[in-house]
């Protein structure tokens, strides 16, 4: 082949390398994150966030800044258990230095959860810059669910 070919085949595939290198960089970001709740790796698993993150737990009332939230998860961490949820999929989107997923886990306390969340590019590294985890609820249950809600507001 001449050059100016091989040149041309780099220039066509290159992105997707670059773009699958990134990939498996963030799904190794997030899927360290879980591995670091599960062993309640304190430190390794804040790290993995950027210093103005926010993160939404599953109660209403939990709405945290990264440091709000190594508050909250300091005596979880301190005794050993941390919090476990297994990966069942997980999707992406965007492009350049800021993307965004939704990851369905799984946890054997809450059932289905839903994990969403933003991911920025900084200072050479990828880092969770929001992320919030729900539960899931099959329609089937969810107006029973919704009226637990209702009262349980009312405590």
């Amino acid at each position: 082949m001449n050059n100016k070919l091989i040149t041309l085949l780099l220039l066509l595939i290159a992105p997707s390398i670059i773009a699958d290198d990134q990939q498996t960089e963030i799904d190794a970001l997030l899927d360290g994150l879980h591995q670091d709740a599960h062993e309640a790796n304190f430190k390794t698993y804040f790290a993995r966030y950027t210093s103005d993150a926010i993160f939404l737990g599953t109660d209403k009332t939990e709405r945290w800044t990264i440091e709000e939230f190594k508050e909250y998860a300091k005596p979880a961490f301190a005794d050993g258990h941390g919090w476990t949820y297994t990966v069942v999929e997980r999707n992406w989107e965007g492009e350049g230095n800021t993307r965004w997923f939704d990851e369905i886990l799984f946890n054997g306390k809450l059932g289905h959860c839903r994990g969403t969340g933003v991911v920025e590019f900084k200072d050479g590294k990828w880092k969770i810059a929001h992320y919030a985890l729900t539960m899931l609820v099959p329609n089937e249950i969810a107006a029973d669910v919704g009226s637990q809600t209702q009262e349980a507001d009312k405590l």
